[in-house]
This record gives C-alpha cells, structure tokens and sequence, in this order.
C-alpha cells in the first residue's frame, strides 16, 4: 500500500514541479549558445533578444547591468537555443530554465533549408519562436522566494550533500527503514517559499526543494535529479525515493 501511495506522489509531482513562464519576470540572454564561435554571432542574441521583447518579455543580456527589481535569480528565467542533428536543414529549438537549471518550457523546433549559416539560423531561429509567441506571455506577479529572517535566495546553486544524510533501503520484511542516527551537524533549516519550503544547511546551501500537498506530513520533494517524497514517521522525517526500482528511505534532520 505505501509503494502505491509512494508511486501516485511522484506522478503527481512531475506535474506539480512543471512551472509556468508567466511565473517569471524576465529572461536572461546569454551572449554566447554552444554551437557559435563567438559571441553574438550571426547577431542570434540580438535576434533571440527582439523576439523575446516582441513576445512580451522583459528580457537582459547576461552582460547587462539589471534593475534592482530584478536582482532575484530565481524569479528570472535564462534562455538557450539548441542546434538540432539534422540532414540539409538547420534546425533550432528554444529553451528557458529556471535558477536550477531546470527546463520550465522548450519550444517547437525551427526550421530553415537555406545553406547560408547566417540566413539559416535566422529563419529557424524566428520560425521557433512562433511556439514562444502563442504562450501569450504575461507575468502573473507569482514570487519564487520566501521570506525569513536570514533569508538565503534561491539563487543559490541546488545541490545533493551525500555527507549530510544517511540512506538506507527499505526492509522487504517490514517495509520500515533501518533506524539510523545523524547529528546536528546536518541539520537543515526549513525556509517558507510560495510552494512549500526550501531546506537549507548551515553553509548555506539549498540541499531540497519541497512541495505541500493536503496532509502537513507529507511533502512531494525534489533534490539535485532526484524526486520523491518526503515523509513524517513517528516525529523524524525521512526523504523516500525509487533508484533501480528500489525504494530508498534518507532520514533527514529538519528545522520547520
């Protein structure tokens, strides 16, 4: 039963970790994409930046001094364009990630025929932003921060601490982890944020993301690539996870 009910919370949470670009304010360029050899080259970021501007976006160059409205990473997204493998075509897809390099939206693929590069990635850069343009952006005034005293921003990298938990499968027998023992030095600090709360250690550092859900012991979760839930068990909280179709029980010292 608690395999099931584990399952049909991390099929809710893939949906509920999906955000919204009108949940964002602006969009940072970046002067450079990976398949160019210079900055700006073929003028695709002036190019990137008159469409996103056209599109309703408040956008800045990566290398552009930014309003103080702005100074939270976390509530901009940044944009890339990936090169698709094609045979005699170009191809262009369009991507914005959020403050942990997650992928809040990837548009359709942009094509050109031309054989001139700079022509080619024009037209299938423009042609790809036509899926950009039907999401008729509009920032709905959503805050992807919480406030607290010490509050650390969210802008501060997602990262996995191996150190800072104990993990242990799960007993087939009796479907409890094993008891396991941690020590203040790990303890994480829970900072309230729009969707739940993000807990941070003593350095600090976001280690996990979690989500609220109807019952105040339970928490969809997320941290570094790795999704669960993260679940109250007599007064200790324990983050819970599939890995090679083996559940996995992390307890975890938390401060709400």
């Amino acid at each position: 039963m608690k395999t099931r009910f584990l399952f049909l919370m991390l099929f809710i949470a893939s949906y509920s970790f999906s955000q919204s670009v009108n949940d964002y304010k602006a969009v940072i360029i970046p002067m450079k994409y990976d398949f160019l050899r210079e900055e700006n080259q073929y003028r695709l970021q002036t190019i990137t930046k008159i469409n996103l501007q056209k599109a309703g976006f408040r956008s800045f160059y990566v290398n552009e001094s930014i309003p103080a409205e702005f100074k939270d990473r976390c509530n901009l997204l940044s944009v890339d364009v990936k090169k698709e493998n094609a045979f005699l075509a170009t191809k262009l897809s369009i991507i914005f990630k959020d403050c942990y390099g997650v992928v809040i939206y990837q548009s359709a693929i942009g094509k050109s025929r031309e054989k001139e590069w700079g022509l080619a990635y024009y037209e299938a850069l423009n042609d790809a932003f036509k899926s950009v343009y039907d999401l008729n952006y509009k920032y709905n005034g959503n805050t992807n921060t919480g406030t607290k005293s010490a509050v650390v921003s969210e802008s501060t990298p997602l990262v996995s601490t191996p150190a800072a938990a104990v993990v242990v499968p799960i007993n087939k027998e009796t479907n409890e982890p094993k008891t396991t023992e941690n020590t203040s030095a790990n303890l994480l600090y829970a900072q309230p944020t729009s969707y739940g709360y993000q807990l941070i250690n003593s350095e600090p550092k976001v280690v996990m993301k979690v989500y609220k859900t109807s019952n105040p012991a339970s928490f969809m979760a997320i941290k570094g690539s790795v999704q669960g839930v993260l679940v109250s068990k007599e007064n200790q909280w324990f983050f819970e996870y599939y890995q090679n179709d083996q559940l996995f029980s992390e307890k975890v010292e938390v401060k709400f």
